[in-house]
């Protein structure tokens, strides 16, 4: 049988990523989303305490805009996902495929000590983490 590397969340998170604080509103989101080229972002704690939340071009468009709701008037808070499912930087990123598909997202933060490291999607597992396990 042959042993098969192990490849963590941690060699194949992006680093870069956005977060934004809860009361802003839908139209500045949309703002540095475009500015930062990113499809979704992180949703600030309040406190200690609080968790993080999601917001995803897909909550957008289905809260937002499906709904003829103003964007200059909506905040974040309103359409946001929250408390966000989160991964381990340890984590085998097959173990973080089969989390994703259980739970249907396709992207979380990587969280350690319960501050933010980085994000992991679907893109990132496949492109650069099974490309590293293939001969």
């Amino acid at each position: 049988m042959t042993e098969q590397t192990v490849i963590r969340v941690a060699h194949v998170m992006d680093s870069d990523y956005v977060v934004l604080d809860g009361v802003a509103t839908v139209a500045e989101a949309l703002a540095v989303l475009e500015e930062r080229g990113a499809i979704f972002l992180i949703v600030d704690k309040r406190h200690d305490d609080d968790e993080y939340g999601i917001v995803m071009i897909a909550d957008i468009a289905k809260q937002v805009l499906a709904l003829n709701r103003s964007p200059e008037r909506t905040n974040v808070y309103e359409i946001m996902s929250k408390p966000v499912l989160s991964v381990s930087p340890g984590m085998d990123i097959r173990y973080c495929a089969r989390l994703f598909h259980r739970f249907g997202i396709s992207t979380a933060p990587v969280v350690e000590g319960g501050k933010i490291l980085g994000t992991v999607s679907y893109d990132q597992l496949v492109l650069k983490g099974l490309a590293k396990q293939s001969p």
